[in-house]
């Protein structure tokens, strides 16, 4: 008798209070970095800054290194084709006819000057007050011959969701020799370093990212899983300490 009021009651409202669970808000920061930008420091501290102020379950900052800016003297270590090419999907999403640096992109959903630190800590406090559709937890994490392995638990609708699992150093500085920097020494902040993605095709599951060369034995390491619709924006997320 339960079960059939429960079906005329989705029938009717509409409400299925399985679907339109919602869980603990979370802020995911993706700032579009460069060495080679002169723009870019000062929102690489602001990054670095945010990073400490919050919980880690509050607050995932991460930064991408792109490309396009090598060519003016300087290649940025961390730089990949492929972090320029996630920002230009950004663009599209955004309807934007070109893409910059420094530029946070919030949850998937919005954009603005990763150096504007008034904007910062608005867009921060309003995502927080969002309740996420989905929460996933990290669990048996393990690091073997510079293979990273996971298992993750999702709750909440995973229907047409990725999961994105990202590998950031915590901090590393650098002296830049060339370019728009040069005779800087720059400190940059969980600086993306690998990424997969993957359907989520349940709830439970395992998975596992490589440790790239570039990763040195002092760096200390973080892991960030999200989960993700397919319009990319985000919908939960986790970090933690390697």
């Amino acid at each position: 008798m339960q079960k059939i009021l429960f079906t005329i009651i989705i029938l009717i409202t509409g409400f299925n209070p399985v679907k339109e669970a919602i869980y603990k808000p979370v802020a995911v920061l993706e700032l579009f970095t460069s060495q080679g930008c002169s723009s870019c420091p000062s929102a690489d501290k602001l990054l670095g800054e945010i990073d400490k102020s919050y919980k880690q379950d509050e607050v995932i900052a991460l930064s991408y290194h792109v490309d396009y800016w090598n060519y003016i003297g300087w290649k940025d270590p961390f730089s990949h084709k492929d972090y320029s090419n996630k920002q230009r999907q950004y663009g599209s999403k955004f309807s934007s006819s070109s893409i910059y640096t420094p530029q946070v992109v919030i949850n998937g959903e919005e954009h603005f000057v990763g150096s504007k630190r008034d904007v910062m800590y608005s867009k921060i406090k309003t995502y927080l007050e969002k309740k996420s559709l989905n929460e996933i937890v990290i669990s048996n994490l393990s690091n073997t011959n510079g293979l990273v392995r996971i298992d993750y638990d999702v709750k909440g609708d995973v229907d047409a969701k990725k999961i994105r699992v990202v590998l950031a150093i915590k901090e590393r500085v650098t002296a830049v020799g060339r370019g728009e920097n040069r005779n800087r020494v720059l400190k940059n902040y969980n600086i993306v370093v690998n990424e997969v993605t993957a359907n989520l095709t349940a709830s439970h599951g395992k998975a596992e990212i490589s440790i790239p060369e570039i990763v040195e034995n002092t760096d200390k390491l973080v892991l960030v899983a999200l989960v993700e619709h397919s319009n990319l924006g985000v919908t939960a997320g986790a970090k933690v300490k390697l």
